[in-house]
């Protein structure tokens, strides 16, 4: 990423997140909080890209990202995870993916149909595998913490 052409689609995560938080309803820092989660998600996609150099992974990487941000910002507000996680993975759903998938299996092309599905379920798949990573490490890890404090008693 040498140069600031390479970081619009950043800004463009940034600006596209921050539209969903007001479709979802989110008020006054919240929405901010959301749109760096997007453009969050998206710079660690595109970072991870020379090191991966697979789609799949780096959506995985950009979830397990984005998942420990709305996790921390949820603590930090006090407010549920989901809408930042929600608003935030937008810009790394897989809805080209989906649309060709459909018009591959509407025209009858049915290897270019196959290809296009398990490329999309990947992807999706991913998403799916990093936020319940995270999801999963952080409530394990409230778990452990609750049974140490109730041992020290």
């Amino acid at each position: 990423m040498e140069t600031l052409h390479d970081l619009a689609p950043v800004l463009f995560a940034f600006l596209a997140c921050g539209g969903f938080a007001v479709i979802y309803n989110i008020h006054g820092p919240g929405i901010l909080i959301c749109a760096f989660g997007g453009a969050l998600g998206w710079l660690s996609y595109l970072l991870s890209a020379p090191i991966l150099q697979s789609d799949i992974s780096q959506t995985l990487v950009a979830a397990i990202v984005i998942s420990a941000y709305s996790e921390c910002m949820a603590r930090v507000r006090k407010c549920p995870v989901t809408g930042y996680l929600l608003v935030a993975i937008f810009p790394l759903v897989p809805g080209g993916g989906i649309y060709y998938t459909m018009e591959h299996a509407i025209n009858g092309e049915n290897a270019l149909f196959l290809s296009s599905f398990l490329h999309t379920m990947g992807v999706a798949g991913a998403l799916a595998v990093g936020v319940l990573l995270v999801s999963s490490a952080v409530r394990m890890w409230g778990i452990f913490r609750h049974r140490t404090l109730l041992q020290r008693r």
